[in-house]
Formats: structure tokens, sequence, C-alpha cells
């Protein structure tokens, strides 16, 4: 797990349906983060259906089944 200001973290679920034109991660610790699509270009050119079908490595990684890339935990809290 992410070692992040003397919190372990990890990413539980990912959902576009909070908060429009963002993504919210729900972290391990219980917390919720919304992060701007357009801080990832990638995701942001996906269709809803290619969005809602990702997975999350470890709970500490996330990458959806259209793209090759893959995104860290770090890369949602530094943003």
């Amino acid at each position: 797990m992410c070692k992040y200001k003397d919190t372990t973290l990890g990413i539980k679920k990912i959902d576009f349906n909070v908060k429009r034109g963002h993504m919210a991660f729900f972290l391990t610790d219980g917390r919720i983060v919304l992060v701007p699509v357009s801080m990832f270009p990638d995701v942001k050119r996906l269709t809803k259906a290619q969005r809602e079908d990702y997975m999350i490595m470890d709970d500490q990684y996330f990458s959806f089944d259209a793209l090759s890339r893959i995104y860290s935990v770090k890369d949602v809290l530094h943003y």
C-alpha cells in the first residue's frame, strides 16, 4: 500500500457518477477524493462504458481495459 503522510492508502472503488466531470476515488481509509477527469486526458477521451470497465490492482494501481496506461494512487493524490 501507498505510504502517504503517515497513512497507508489504497483504492477500493472508482465512481464517475458522484460529481459531473470528476472521478471519485473511494480510499481504504474511508476518504473519498474527487479528481477532475481533465487531469487524466486519456481517461477523459474514454466513453462512459469504457470508463466503467476499470480494474484496481493491489489497491495501488488502476487502469481501464481500453487503455494501456496504468495509474497509481499517488497520481490521484498529487493532482
